[in-house]
């Protein structure tokens, strides 16, 4: 799962229940304030804030980020549109995860939570005190509207993430039940705590499937304040936020303006960084972190550099190919394709040594497949033995391959000629069609050509004709969205405790749904038992091991080029910031944050002296 008061009795560990019992009602099973994934939350039931916030911390002030392209839309949750950056801020949600835990979340609309131990249903009880900003109340007609408005009509990833869910129904004004088809997802009930709730007066009457610049309405700690469409929108702190003074809210939501300003070119966004016109810079260049920021300002100490620890894994970024063209069907033209790419010399020679490179789908985790399976792991691979390569079985990950690039390409030739293809004149022509194999890899970051051009040098080595083709921002999200491209750049992040979102990344439901985040277009009978399996696991145990299954048949099937991570997040910033130390263990949350009055009038005045 993607982006929490102790239990009184019941944790989700109890949730292994034989399916025999006898059903269990509502009445049976305590109201809590929280629920966890494996273990029971880690804050006592009387907990005043967050371990990681400031109570204490002032409000006010204003902080200015960079957003990438355009945007052309208020509403984030629709396929149609390139919504604005932000948008989260300003809806709440049944529950709020914790940074610092795993897996677990706190009531935050939700002010009691009921589960059956069979995990068959689910009750909320909404706090009566809960507003729209309207000052309309938060009801349980509002959960079930936002429920099938998002599963019927929003992007294919609510229809993936509440896949099991079987009725959802209104009890009373302030109580919504949730029933399940079945009880193999163990994570569904936290998943179902990360609904968005919009409100049905508000959406009733208007068209949600289109996009809208409308500034929406919300319950969430902000609202929008203004936008320029494709330029700037900016939020603004609700002052009577219903929510302000919960625990779980208790010393977040502090600074008073969000600022999200939009450049089409990041070398242009990182100038307005230095020049003062933005306050904080999210840095994904290696070359840029080693050298772009020797300024003044941070001689002087008003610019600071830190990089964030991350406990969540890796993930897989890497370039994609796309299943959908003929000329990836045949593995053997994948795993030549990613030999062709050379790590050790980018890492030193553009990125100053600064990231490893990334083998697994669960990297930097003990989900991460290495050596042979396990016993475990064969037994849910073995039915699908006649279908996977022989490799998963018999041959140890990481994957093994030559040092040396001269070595790596040689056997990547060796791989092509096996598949049908054959050097003539310098070009690798395939000898069923008689045409030769030409790539294209679809860009939008300029940022990325200086690591993109050497791989495409090395495909000409091998006769392969690859160009390289770099668009604005809204185009490669249309071009995404409808699989459109030869091989895109693409990542496929990973919490640590992955479940019902794998359905879309790699089943064959989500294959050709616009806008899935299945953009490989895997349609693989063993991957989608193995998702199955994952997402149904009841023990920390049986998860891991049905995660290293399924790593381990997505790099036997060579589907990606995979590229390089680096555990943590690299933040620049103007000194005029406070945040709590040390910081969360598993999410990077700026929501913790506040503005310093002091400091932040001594980083204008240095502004200020440049200008």
């Amino acid at each position: 799962m993607l982006s929490f008061v102790r239990t009184l009795l019941l944790g989700f560990s109890l949730w292994a229940v034989s399916l025999t019992a006898l059903a269990v009602s509502a009445e049976q099973v305590p109201t809590v304030g929280a629920i966890s994934l494996y273990d029971t939350p880690a804050l006592p039931e009387d907990f005043t804030h967050l371990p990681y916030t400031n109570p204490d911390a002032p409000k006010g002030g204003e902080m200015r980020r960079a957003a990438q392209g355009s945007f052309d839309s208020t509403n984030p949750f629709i396929i149609q549109g390139n919504p604005a950056d932000g948008l989260n801020h300003i809806y709440d949600t049944l529950m709020e995860a914790s940074a610092d835990e795993p897996f677990t979340m706190y009531g935050l609309l939700a002010g009691g939570i009921r589960f059956d131990p069979d995990r068959h249903w689910m009750e909320i009880d909404l706090r009566p005190k809960a507003r729209f900003h309207d000052d309309h109340p938060v009801t349980a007609e509002d959960v079930v509207f936002s429920f099938r408005l998002l599963r019927d009509e929003g992007q294919p990833f609510y229809r993936a993430y509440y896949a099991d869910v079987d009725k959802i129904e209104a009890l009373d004004s302030d109580t919504v039940r949730f029933e399940f088809s079945d009880n193999n997802s163990r994570e569904l009930p936290l998943i179902l705590g990360q609904l968005p709730v919009l409100p049905k007066h508000y959406w009733a009457s208007r068209d949600f499937a289109s996009p809208t610049l409308d500034k929406p309405l919300g319950s969430g700690p902000y609202e929008v304040e203004s936008l320029s469409p494709g330029r700037r929108i900016v939020y603004r702190r609700v002052e009577d936020y219903w929510g302000r003074d919960l625990p779980i809210n208790r010393g977040r939501h502090n600074i008073g303006r969000l600022v999200y300003e939009y450049y089409r070119d990041q070398t242009v966004a990182l100038e307005a960084f230095k020049a003062g016109n933005l306050d904080l810079r999210r840095e994904s260049s290696a070359k840029n972190w080693a050298t772009a920021y020797d300024t003044p300002a941070r001689e002087e100490g008003f610019i600071k550099r830190m990089v964030v620890p991350d406990a969540q894994p890796a993930g897989m970024q890497a370039f994609v190919m796309n299943l959908r063209r003929e000329k990836f069907q045949d593995r053997r033209v994948r795993e030549a394709l990613t030999l062709a790419t050379d790590f050790d010399w980018l890492n030193t020679h553009l990125f100053y040594g600064a990231y490893e490179e990334t083998d697994s789908y669960f990297e930097s985790s003990d989900m991460e497949a290495s050596g042979l399976p396990s016993e475990a792991e064969r037994k849910l691979l073995a039915p699908y033995r006649d279908i996977l390569p022989p490799e998963v079985f018999n041959q140890p990950l990481p994957i093994s391959r030559p040092d040396a690039l001269r070595a790596r390409l040689k056997k990547a030739l060796g791989l092509l000629r096996e598949a049908g293809y054959e050097i003539r004149d310098g070009t690798l022509i395939n000898r069923e069609t008689q045409q030769p194999l030409r790539l294209e890899f679809l860009l939008y970051d300029t940022q990325f050509e200086r690591v993109t051009l050497p791989l495409i040098q090395n495909l000409e080595r091998l006769g392969i004709q690859a160009s390289l083709r770099v668009v604005d921002v809204n185009q490669f999200l249309t071009r995404q969205r409808h699989f459109d491209f030869d091989l895109i750049l693409g990542s496929f992040p990973q919490s640590a405790n992955p479940g019902n979102e794998q359905r879309e990344f790699w089943t064959s439901d989500y294959a050709d749904a616009p806008r899935s985040r299945n953009l490989i277009g895997l349609q693989n009978p063993a991957i989608d038992g193995l998702v199955d399996t994952l997402i149904g696991a009841d023990s920390r145990r049986e998860l891991d091991t049905a995660a290293r299954a399924l790593d381990r048949v997505l790099r036997w099937g060579f589907y990606v080029i995979p590229q390089w991570h680096l555990d943590g997040t690299r933040v620049a910033l103007w000194d005029k910031f406070g945040y709590p130390q040390p910081f969360p263990k598993y999410t990077f949350d700026l929501s913790s944050w506040w503005v310093d009055p002091q400091r932040a009038r001594r980083v204008e005045e240095r502004q200020h002296s440049d200008r």
